[in-house]
């Protein structure tokens, strides 16, 4: 006598953007929506949760920086465990998955166990802060080249950045608040002027949203003085504008 099948769920990895819930694609939102699991970064916004339906059920995997509430594999471990189990998985990521979310170590669990699996792309968090700073990223006067960086990677020090940024090139750095004063040393050291005009971007396209600038000498000090906070990108070029430190300027409520 055959066994009955078992009836093996989906996991679909859902970017939800850098935070306002308007700007979720279309397939994310209706995904979020019809979910009965949702696995989700902590940095989420609450109106991204607040579109789920009332019985799902909601699982945070927060992680900070030198502390993670589930480490990586034990998140790969529970997308795989409840997806065998017949449940469809919505792991709501934020930004882009395959932008620093680590959706692609995601899909090679998910694949390894023979579960079926869905990437939903989302608005990377560099495109959606630039979008809501009014930073373009690339501009035909100021810079044909962008390139992306994590600032918390181990061994900081000895990634080679070298042509990164610079004249003509913006170097995005995602998760880069806590490591600003190596980040500033590092690029400075790599012969970037003292004076390259920076953006720190921190809460982008929310009420909450601020744009500090500044030279790249001051960026630690910009940083520190005003306790700036994740989910915050750092932008650094030409793109950026006036980098005075006198004019630096915060910009609040940009997205009312």
């Amino acid at each position: 006598m055959c066994k009955p099948m078992t009836h093996v769920g989906t996991v679909y990895l859902v970017g939800a953007g850098p935070g306002d819930p308007e700007l979720l694609t279309l397939r994310a939102a209706r995904l979020i929506g019809a979910a009965g699991l949702i696995v989700h970064d902590g940095l989420i916004d609450a109106g991204v949760l607040a579109l789920a339906r009332p019985d799902a059920e909601l699982v945070s995997v927060a992680k900070r920086r030198a502390r993670h509430t589930l480490p990586q594999g034990e998140i790969e471990a529970l997308l795989v465990r409840e997806a065998l189990a017949g449940r469809d998985v919505v792991r709501l990521k934020g930004g882009d998955p395959f932008v620093f979310g680590r959706g692609g170590e995601e899909v090679e669990a998910c694949r390894a166990a023979g579960v079926p699996v869905e990437v939903v792309p989302g608005v990377s968090a560099a495109n959606g802060a630039a979008a809501a700073a009014q930073i373009p990223l690339t501009h035909r006067r100021h810079a044909s080249v962008v390139s992306f960086v994590a600032g918390q990677c181990k061994g900081l020090a000895e990634q080679d950045w070298a042509g990164l940024a610079g004249r003509g090139r913006t170097l995005v750095i995602y998760m880069g608040v806590k490591t600003a004063p190596q980040i500033a040393e590092k690029l400075m050291a790599d012969g970037l002027a003292p004076d390259m005009p920076v953006a720190v971007i921190e809460n982008a396209s929310l009420r909450a949203m601020r744009v500090l600038r500044g030279p790249l000498a001051g960026l630690p000090e910009l940083v520190a003085r005003h306790r700036v906070k994740s989910p915050a990108l750092i932008v650094i070029g030409e793109v950026t504008g006036e980098s005075d430190a006198a004019l630096t300027r915060i910009v609040e409520g940009a997205s009312a």
